[in-house]
């Protein structure tokens, strides 16, 4: 039996190796949980829009029938978007009903939260709250 004889750099290679994979570890979890993050941004400005279209459609349909002004019902816009958002799983949301121009317009503010998969292991938090806002109006032209 030969005994081998150790060289002072033995060992060098596994130990860029180790740190090398976790610099590239880090650079997957920073895109694959930055793409997760504008996703949920994605969804949270999807999920605005959509519960702000909805709360624009509630007018009173009274003034409407008798020709008046199609103006609107702040109420039932309130409980069409709240109805449209906990139907989507959303939980922190809100809406206003800002008056521009003499026509009131619905505002939906929303927030996601995005629970991160890889970038938690680096020290990152492991949830990002997003948020995204639309604002949409009850369309007064005719036919």
């Amino acid at each position: 039996m030969t005994a081998r004889r150790l060289r002072g750099d033995d060992g060098r290679v596994s130990l860029f190796l180790a740190a090398g994979m976790i610099g590239v570890l880090a650079i997957i979890g920073l895109a694959f949980d930055g793409a997760g993050q504008l996703r949920s941004m994605q969804r949270a400005d999807n999920l605005a829009a959509e519960a702000a279209r909805t709360g624009g459609q509630s007018i009173d349909r009274a003034k409407a029938i008798e020709g008046g002004p199609k103006v609107i019902d702040q109420v039932a816009a309130r409980a069409a978007v709240d109805s449209y958002l906990d139907a989507a799983g959303v939980t922190a949301s809100s809406v206003e009903f800002p008056v521009v121009g003499g026509e009131t317009l619905v505002r939906v503010h929303v927030t996601v939260t995005y629970d991160r998969y890889m970038l938690g292991f680096f020290g990152f938090g492991n949830t990002v709250t997003v948020s995204g806002e639309a604002t949409a109006r009850a369309l007064t032209e005719g036919p």
